[in-house]
């Protein structure tokens, strides 16, 4: 039986001891036909995945790591929707569980909540797509969110138990996120929920009012993050001219003035 609280969409949750990377998983049961719904949790990942090919990795026990499965019926363009609503998930169950109240630091970072100027990364969020021609088939989130801290040990981390002043139990956190996603995701499916979902991120995104710095493959430049487009793109304001951003590191360094 799920734990109160959590939806059927998500009640089927496979849960492992170890794994390489939740995400994997994930994707292997998307490419083998799984419905969505799926949840793939593991107590510990020896080869966790982050943005930018980067790896995630936090000793056993000390993090909330899993990875859902969703079949949304958007366009392959409009994915970011969903990592969106699963970010925003996280920082609802943050504040339901252990009474916190992450900010957003684009593209899906849940960081402390009065550290924008010098953010303190508390989550990660990856989604990966499977696309077939111009379609859509499937889409993996996945997250892992530092909950002892233990899990903080890179530069600039931070754990929800010191944020919280308390130790979160990570069961209840799992059943709010889910709980939370299944509210957010089932926006990103209604007709206009798009701009729901982006209103709702644009609201919570600490990057917004920041000058920043954008580091690329190619070289980095500054200026002043004003908006994200619907398409998720960020737009930075150089001085000369507006830039929209893909991908990319971003950098906080100070409010804009």
């Amino acid at each position: 039986m799920p734990p109160r609280g959590e939806p059927a969409r998500f009640a089927d949750i496979r849960r492992f001891e170890q794994l390489d990377s939740t995400n994997r998983v994930a994707l292997e049961l998307a490419h083998h036909g799984q419905t969505e719904g799926v949840v793939i949790v593991a107590d510990h990942q020896t080869a966790g995945r982050g943005r930018r090919g980067r790896t995630w990795s936090a000793p056993p026990g000390s993090a909330l790591l899993a990875s859902v499965l969703l079949r949304p019926p958007i366009a392959p363009g409009e994915a970011h929707l969903v990592a969106m609503a699963v970010a925003l998930a996280a920082a609802d169950a943050c504040a339901e569980v252990a009474g916190v109240h992450p900010a957003l630091k684009w593209p899906n970072d849940l960081i402390a909540p009065v550290d924008a100027a010098a953010p303190r990364k508390l989550a990660g969020v990856l989604g990966e797509s499977v696309v077939a021609g111009d379609r859509l088939v499937a889409l993996v989130a996945g997250m892992g969110l530092n909950v002892r801290r233990a899990a903080a040990t890179l530069p600039g981390a931070v754990a929800l138990d010191d944020l919280a002043g308390r130790c979160v139990e990570r069961e209840p956190l799992l059943a709010s996120w889910l709980g939370h996603l299944a509210r957010h995701y089932a926006v990103v499916n209604e007709p206009g929920g798009a701009s729901r979902v982006l209103d709702a991120y644009r609201r919570c995104c600490a990057t917004l009012g920041q000058a920043v710095r954008v580091e690329l493959a190619d070289g980095s430049f500054e200026g002043a993050a004003l908006d994200v487009t619907d398409a998720g793109h960020l737009v930075v304001d150089t001085g000369a001219g507006a830039r929209a951003v893909t991908a990319a590191d971003v950098v906080h360094l100070r409010p804009i003035s």
